[in-house]
Protein backbone atom coordinates (compact mmCIF):
# COMPACT_ATOMS: atom_id res chain seq x y z
CA UNK A 1 0.00 0.00 0.00
CA UNK A 2 1.10 3.41 -1.23
CA UNK A 3 2.01 6.19 1.71
CA UNK A 4 -0.87 8.49 -0.24
CA UNK A 5 -3.29 5.72 0.09
CA UNK A 6 -2.53 5.03 3.48
CA UNK A 7 -2.43 8.65 4.81
CA UNK A 8 -6.16 9.01 3.47
CA UNK A 9 -7.42 5.94 4.75
CA UNK A 10 -6.30 7.01 8.18
CA UNK A 11 -7.85 11.11 7.66
CA UNK A 12 -10.94 9.85 6.66
CA UNK A 13 -10.75 7.42 9.27
CA UNK A 14 -10.02 9.69 11.42
CA UNK A 15 -12.93 12.44 9.91
CA UNK A 16 -15.81 9.67 9.96
CA UNK A 17 -15.28 8.85 13.57
CA UNK A 18 -15.03 12.35 14.77
CA UNK A 19 -18.00 14.00 11.85
CA UNK A 20 -20.63 15.27 14.19
CA UNK A 21 -24.22 13.87 12.28
CA UNK A 22 -25.50 17.28 11.75
CA UNK A 23 -23.04 19.75 9.77
CA UNK A 24 -20.33 17.29 9.39
CA UNK A 25 -19.19 18.06 5.75
CA UNK A 26 -17.00 21.06 6.91
CA UNK A 27 -15.46 18.48 9.46
CA UNK A 28 -14.58 16.04 7.05
CA UNK A 29 -13.14 18.41 4.14
CA UNK A 30 -11.08 19.70 7.23
CA UNK A 31 -10.02 16.85 8.66
CA UNK A 32 -8.40 15.84 4.43
CA UNK A 33 -7.65 19.02 4.08
CA UNK A 34 -5.26 18.69 7.39
CA UNK A 35 -3.70 15.55 6.08
CA UNK A 36 -2.96 16.57 2.41
CA UNK A 37 -5.60 16.31 0.54
CA UNK A 38 -6.15 19.22 -2.12
CA UNK A 39 -9.25 17.77 -4.69
CA UNK A 40 -11.64 15.47 -4.74
CA UNK A 41 -13.31 14.49 -8.14
CA UNK A 42 -16.98 11.85 -7.73
CA UNK A 43 -18.24 10.59 -11.28
CA UNK A 44 -21.52 9.80 -11.23
CA UNK A 45 -22.95 7.36 -11.43
CA UNK A 46 -20.06 5.31 -11.29
CA UNK A 47 -19.09 6.43 -7.76
CA UNK A 48 -15.34 6.45 -8.76
CA UNK A 49 -14.03 8.84 -6.43
CA UNK A 50 -10.11 10.54 -7.33
CA UNK A 51 -8.40 11.99 -4.31
CA UNK A 52 -5.34 14.24 -5.47
CA UNK A 53 -3.06 14.97 -2.42
CA UNK A 54 -0.12 15.97 -1.58
CA UNK A 55 1.42 12.41 -1.77
CA UNK A 56 -0.03 11.46 -4.33
CA UNK A 57 -3.25 10.87 -6.49
CA UNK A 58 -5.38 7.94 -5.17
CA UNK A 59 -8.63 6.48 -7.13
CA UNK A 60 -11.56 4.79 -4.69
CA UNK A 61 -13.92 3.03 -6.15
CA UNK A 62 -17.31 2.88 -4.72
CA UNK A 63 -21.05 0.84 -5.40
CA UNK A 64 -21.59 2.11 -8.80
CA UNK A 65 -25.78 4.20 -8.81
CA UNK A 66 -26.94 2.52 -11.71
CA UNK A 67 -25.97 -0.38 -13.87
CA UNK A 68 -26.52 -0.94 -18.15
CA UNK A 69 -28.14 1.80 -20.16
CA UNK A 70 -29.50 4.70 -18.64
CA UNK A 71 -31.11 8.18 -19.51
CA UNK A 72 -29.07 10.88 -17.58
CA UNK A 73 -31.87 12.78 -15.81
CA UNK A 74 -32.14 16.64 -16.39
CA UNK A 75 -30.18 19.16 -14.08
CA UNK A 76 -32.25 20.29 -11.37
CA UNK A 77 -30.55 22.84 -9.29
CA UNK A 78 -33.48 23.04 -6.88
CA UNK A 79 -33.66 19.24 -6.01
CA UNK A 80 -29.56 19.19 -5.99
CA UNK A 81 -30.02 22.10 -3.43
CA UNK A 82 -32.54 20.15 -1.73
CA UNK A 83 -30.34 17.23 -1.60
CA UNK A 84 -27.96 19.53 0.00
CA UNK A 85 -29.76 20.86 2.85
CA UNK A 86 -31.04 17.13 3.38
CA UNK A 87 -27.58 16.26 4.01
CA UNK A 88 -26.64 19.22 6.11
CA UNK A 89 -29.50 18.78 8.69
CA UNK A 90 -28.13 14.97 8.61
CA UNK A 91 -31.27 13.80 7.61
CA UNK A 92 -29.56 11.25 5.10
CA UNK A 93 -26.81 8.72 4.24
CA UNK A 94 -24.07 9.56 1.77
CA UNK A 95 -25.30 6.89 0.02
CA UNK A 96 -28.63 8.30 -0.26
CA UNK A 97 -26.95 11.89 -0.99
CA UNK A 98 -24.66 10.26 -3.92
CA UNK A 99 -28.39 8.83 -5.51
CA UNK A 100 -30.02 12.28 -5.03
CA UNK A 101 -27.88 14.42 -6.22
CA UNK A 102 -27.78 11.79 -9.68
CA UNK A 103 -31.32 11.79 -10.09
CA UNK A 104 -31.09 15.62 -10.00
CA UNK A 105 -28.68 15.63 -12.91
CA UNK A 106 -24.96 15.86 -11.38
CA UNK A 107 -22.71 13.61 -13.44
CA UNK A 108 -19.19 14.69 -12.13
CA UNK A 109 -18.48 17.37 -8.71
CA UNK A 110 -15.41 18.66 -7.51
CA UNK A 111 -14.42 19.52 -3.69
CA UNK A 112 -11.74 22.21 -3.80
CA UNK A 113 -10.27 21.90 -0.13
CA UNK A 114 -8.06 24.78 -0.21
CA UNK A 115 -11.01 27.45 -1.50
CA UNK A 116 -13.79 25.38 0.34
CA UNK A 117 -16.19 25.13 -2.53
CA UNK A 118 -17.61 22.17 -4.18
CA UNK A 119 -18.51 22.36 -7.68
CA UNK A 120 -22.02 20.15 -9.16
CA UNK A 121 -22.22 19.56 -12.88
CA UNK A 122 -24.21 18.05 -15.33
CA UNK A 123 -24.00 16.94 -18.61
CA UNK A 124 -25.03 20.00 -20.93
CA UNK A 125 -22.33 22.39 -18.90
CA UNK A 126 -24.39 23.35 -16.18
CA UNK A 127 -22.94 24.19 -12.84
CA UNK A 128 -23.53 24.86 -9.08
CA UNK A 129 -21.05 25.55 -6.81
CA UNK A 130 -21.45 25.32 -3.19
CA UNK A 131 -19.31 27.30 -0.39
CA UNK A 132 -18.70 25.52 2.93
CA UNK A 133 -17.47 27.07 6.27
CA UNK A 134 -14.36 25.92 7.73
CA UNK A 135 -15.17 24.33 11.00
CA UNK A 136 -14.78 25.48 14.57
CA UNK A 137 -10.76 25.48 14.65
CA UNK A 138 -10.77 22.50 17.60
CA UNK A 139 -12.77 20.12 15.41
CA UNK A 140 -10.74 18.95 12.86
CA UNK A 141 -7.18 19.83 13.80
Amino acid sequence: MSEAISNLQAAQEKAMAGRPRVGGFPYLAETLRCAGVTRNVWHLPACASLYQTRLGSVIQQGTPLVSGTVDVPPFDEQALVAAIRTDQAGESTFPQFLLAAWQAGVIRYEVDFTERHVTYEGCCGESYVERYPAPPAQAAG
